[in-house]
């Protein structure tokens, strides 16, 4: 079967966070679905081992870092992310190449028959989510079930996979391994109808990737979260991490530029500081020098150095469980290739630049929740005042809309009795999700805000009305949603 084939049976499977219809009733977690499954195709992911990473924001920035240092020490590096900006296979990469259109096909209609053979024997209850079958394609490749096997050439597993859980920890599809490293990013409100309402019951549902007598790397965060992760930790005995160390003490004093797209023009810096700064890890200079700007990654690269720090123990890990070796001083990782990994991550959509030839250049943020917003306001802080700027603007229905507005909007109001404002404007537009805000939801949320806002028929329209109406010097901010981040990046690179 074809790659287009597979792409298209996998979007029309129930998806865990589409709305609830009569027909299609909101979907129960249930970890021993996974379970049943992953047995069935042989239980890949005991064939290598793994970090699972958890948290409402920067879970995905982390994993990209840690597996980019990874990858530099020499380790044949798995990382799972999700979602994806543009094609299916960002989700699953080795070494920073993604997943091939063949081994993906191959693999996608393996799990695919499988549970199907499953669901008609009764032992599953229904065939498995758009999520599951693709945590499930993810350990297959990672267990080195690529095309080559077919071809009946040994393939081997991964030395690592680093695992960003998508929704949650204690019931997510990716729990079912047995982590060397348990990593819990910054927890706030979001999900709430699966995760709950307070940031508690969120954090204990994340924390369920903890294992008894485990190792959990974490910081220091909102009170409630740090009583719950602290509870958790002492209940299962863990070892905990504070990565608290790994954070510079003071902003860099030099602004590099934001990183620019590949293939887009222009050389110039960007608008925003990025993060370079030094370090001392075990007595040793670390210089850090990300191409992912923002303040808040500074939290993200700590989390991603005490990770690898800990890795290097003499404790020592089991590499693999098909090839039986065991490293007995833990992985060899040098500062210097921990700089290499951080200096070559790969994230893009996270306050990424593009600069065209002419007009006002573009800056792409995926600031999905309330507190992604408030990350992404602490960054347009440092643009220069006078700087015309457009928002771009879409979101799902079932992110607090009236208080992103509320974070975001005020700082594009062309009618303010700031003068530097009054060319800026609010583009808003739909997305191509099921869970898509409604265009006239997104105007009541500005126009309450006594915002004026316009609206496009289309993204693709709407790009194109911003590039229209933001001065060449000035700067568009497309943000709201991965969806339509995705979206307009590839458009984007299309200009």
């Amino acid at each position: 079967m074809s790659y287009t084939a597979a792409v298209d049976h996998l979007y029309a499977l129930g998806q865990e966070l589409a709305p609830s219809t009569p027909s299609t009733p909101r979907r129960k977690f249930d970890l021993a679905h996974m379970r049943v499954l992953a047995a069935a195709l042989g239980n890949p992911q005991t064939a290598f081992p793994s970090i699972l990473i958890a948290g409402t924001n920067g879970k995905g920035s982390t994993a990209a870092t840690l597996s980019s240092i990874l990858t530099a020490a020499g380790y044949r590096t798995g990382l799972y992310t999700s979602p994806h900006l543009v094609r299916v296979n960002e989700r699953i990469q080795i070494d920073g190449q993604q997943i091939h259109d063949e081994d993906f096909a191959r693999l996608y209609f393996q799990v695919d028959e499988t549970a199907r053979h499953l669901v008609e024997a009764g032992d599953l209850p229904y065939p498995p989510s758009f999520f599951e079958v693709l945590t499930a394609v993810g350990f297959l490749y990672f267990a080195g079930e690529s095309a080559t096997q077919a071809e009946k050439t040994p393939v081997t597993p991964i030395d690592i996979a680093v695992l960003e859980v998508g929704l949650g920890g204690r019931l997510d599809a990716t729990n079912i391994v047995d982590p060397l490293l348990s990593i819990l990013t910054d927890i706030a409100l979001d999900h709430q109808d699966y995760l709950g309402t307070t940031i508690a019951e969120i954090t204990r549902e994340k924390a369920g990737i903890l294992r008894p007598n485990g190792t959990l790397i974490t910081l220091p965060q909102h009170p409630e979260a740090n009583q719950a992760i602290g509870e958790a930790a002492a209940a299962l005995n863990l070892r905990a991490i504070n990565a608290a160390d790994y954070i510079p003490t003071s902003v860099p004093g030099h602004t590099a530029g934001v990183p620019q797209h590949p293939g887009t023009a222009g050389q110039e810096a960007g608008p925003l500081p990025a993060n370079h700064y030094i370090l001392t890890l075990d007595g040793e200079t670390l210089e850090v020098d990300s191409p992912l700007s923002g303040h808040h990654q500074q939290r993200n690269i700590a989390l991603a150095i005490a990770a690898a720090a800990d890795l290097r123990n003499s404790r020592g890990y089991k590499l693999s469980k098909m090839k039986q070796e065991s490293n007995q001083t833990g992985y060899k990782i040098t500062n210097a290739q921990i700089e290499t990994g951080i200096r070559n991550t790969q994230w893009p959509g996270r306050l990424e630049l593009f600069t065209f030839p002419e007009g006002p250049q573009l800056l792409l943020d995926v600031a999905h929740n309330p507190a992604g917003a408030w990350t992404l306001r602490a960054a347009i802080a440092q643009l220069p005042e006078a700087q015309p700027r457009t928002l771009l603007f879409s979101c799902l229905r079932d992110k607090d809309l009236k208080e992103m507005g509320q974070i975001l909007f005020p700082l594009f109001d062309a009618s303010s009795t700031d003068p530097e404002r009054r060319k800026d404007h609010i583009v808003f537009a739909p997305i191509d999700n099921p869970r898509a805000a409604h265009i006239e939801d997104l105007l009541a949320a500005a126009h309450a805000l006594d915002i004026p806002a316009h609206a496009a028929p289309h993204l693709a329209a709407a790009l194109a009305q911003a590039r229209a109406v933001t001065p060449p010097e000035g700067l568009i901010i497309a943000t709201g949603s991965v969806y339509l981040v995705g979206e307009i990046r590839r458009l984007a690179g299309e200009l």
